[in-house]
């Protein structure tokens, strides 16, 4: 086939006024005759492929199509790739469409597929270090996500979910026949990844790419149906609608001619077919309402909080301190340190320390913490190793007067002890709020006496008489004070009133 190697080198060196008799010899030289210029464009020479096998446009049927509501830049030449301008922070919707003719992929009919939207690099030199940047990110936007979904604007997405090792990705479940509008917000921008930062400098393209799969007999959502992806460019607020209104400027003032070599701007932005992301996603974790997690029953703890028994943030009825199981030991591992960090709800640091054991994150410091994690989130992680509980803002001591010395005089209470030789042990109640029904509350709770069956708190005041708790009393309640109490029955029969002595 020299010939044909011929003819693309005459059409490359652009000598079309030749064209006709190279041709000719190149004819007669296969014994064929003369060919002309129509001819030869009528022939398949010019295709890649051999002839036989079917045209391109029969069989590329792509089965979905995904398009972000977002205007192209009108500053892309022809035949390059569309570059779409997008705000940081700000919610885009790409809306997720059936593009299948009737008899495709029969087998998705009626069910669900999974599509797993992905922020990732334009430019081959930084997919490449791709980790190392999106690490880079992570250390100085400690808590963040490069990508979100927007839950409350998107339409027809269930099940999502995200990883907190891939900041970069969401998932979630769509049905093809529903009207589904997935809205995504991009949170990195594209001067954050340029090597130097003096300003004015040619931000990096990011590119929005959405592979979508189909269930296996296995139930899971891994054999892949169809990627597409488009360029996009990320700006701080409003930084998008300046550009774009730049370019625009830019293309009003060139001639005609000019702007034949240019495309022109379209409202919404067709991302194009491409080859599915290598990076299969292992672990997500479900933000949806309903589903549960996908963690391990071992990981899946909430955080603790008062138990309903207790009388304050850390201390049970009887006056014992809370399982040790919220405090991270020396001695743990580098599992059970990620396990700890799950439960007490930092699950966005636990990549980061993910080869810290107990001994390596309790060195830390408070002002390694917050230059790691972030003000926020570094002072409550350096509370919750230090088991630094909620201080209660008022205490108070309380003993319930045994009933066979009710009526013995000279009593001393302060002193905790009595003529008859008995020993008055005390309840330490913890107020957090300093209220009349707080107190009431904890008292049954500390006493195991049924709330509802509480009437009146009174307290006992000079010549023996009996005085309302109120909230402002409480409020004038000395720190540590001591009391004894006693329950008299309610003048209606029903329930009992408590004296505070």
């Amino acid at each position: 086939m020299a010939w044909v190697l011929k003819m693309d080198e005459v059409i490359e060196s652009g000598l079309v006024h030749d064209f006709d008799a190279s041709l000719s010899g190149i004819g007669q030289e296969l014994g064929a005759g003369a060919y002309s210029m129509s001819d030869v464009l009528a022939l398949p020479i010019f295709k890649q492929e051999d002839s036989s096998l079917p045209q391109e446009n029969e069989t590329k049927h792509p089965p979905f199509q995904y398009v972000m509501c977002a205007a192209t830049s009108p500053a892309v030449k022809l035949y390059d790739e569309t570059l779409t301008y997008l705000n940081q922070g700000q919610s885009y919707e790409i809306r997720m469409l059936d593009n299948r003719k009737a008899g495709d992929i029969p087998e998705i009919n009626g069910k669900l597929v999974k599509s797993i939207i992905r922020v990732v690099f334009h430019d081959r030199r930084l997919q490449y270090t791709e980790h190392q940047q999106l690490e880079g990110w992570k250390w100085n936007r400690p808590g963040d996500r490069l990508l979100d979904l927007d839950i409350p604007m998107s339409v027809g997405v269930i099940d999502i979910k995200t990883n907190p090792s891939q900041l970069n990705a969401v998932e979630f479940l769509w049905d093809p026949t529903k009207c589904t509008s997935a809205f995504i917000q991009v949170h990195c921008i594209s001067t954050e990844f340029t090597p130097r930062k003096h300003g004015g400098e040619k931000g990096v393209p990011f590119r929005i790419q959405v592979d979508t799969f189909k269930q296996t007999e296995n139930g899971e959502y891994t054999d892949h149906l169809h990627s597409a992806s488009c360029q996009i460019k990320v700006f701080k607020p409003k930084g998008a609608d300046r550009k774009q209104k730049t370019d625009r400027e830019k293309m009003e003032k060139r001639t005609a001619h000019e702007k034949e070599k240019y495309q022109p701007s379209y409202d919404t932005t067709v991302l194009t077919e491409c080859s599915p992301w290598p990076d299969t996603p292992t672990t997500f974790v479900n933000n949806s309402p309903t589903p549960a997690p996908t963690f391990t029953s071992a990981q899946h703890n909430t955080y603790s909080v008062p138990d309903s028994n207790s009388s304050s943030p850390n201390h049970q009825g009887d006056g014992t301190s809370q399982g040790s199981g919220d405090q991270l030991h020396p001695s743990a591992t580098i599992q059970e340190t990620q396990q700890w960090l799950l439960k007490h709800r930092f699950s966005t640091y636990t990549r980061l320390f993910s080869n810290f054991s107990g001994a390596d994150l309790l060195k830390l410091t408070r002002e390694d913490l917050v230059q790691i994690c972030g003000p926020a989130d570094g002072i409550r992680l350096y509370n919750a190793l230090k088991s630094r509980s909620v201080r209660p803002r008022l205490t108070i001591y309380v003993c319930q007067e045994p009933l066979q010395s009710i009526q013995l005089e000279g009593q001393d209470a302060g002193n905790g002890d009595s003529s008859n030789g008995a020993i008055y042990v005390y309840h330490a109640i913890y107020l957090e709020e300093m209220a009349a029904s707080e107190v009431t509350r904890k008292l049954a709770l500390a006493f195991n006496i049924p709330l509802h069956q509480i009437n009146q708190v009174y307290r006992q005041g000079p010549t023996g008489i009996h005085i309302l708790v109120s909230d402002q009393m409480v409020q004038n309640f000395q720190d540590e004070s001591c009391f004894l109490f006693t329950t008299i029955k309610a003048e209606n029969g029903e329930g009992f009133h408590i004296i505070l002595k």
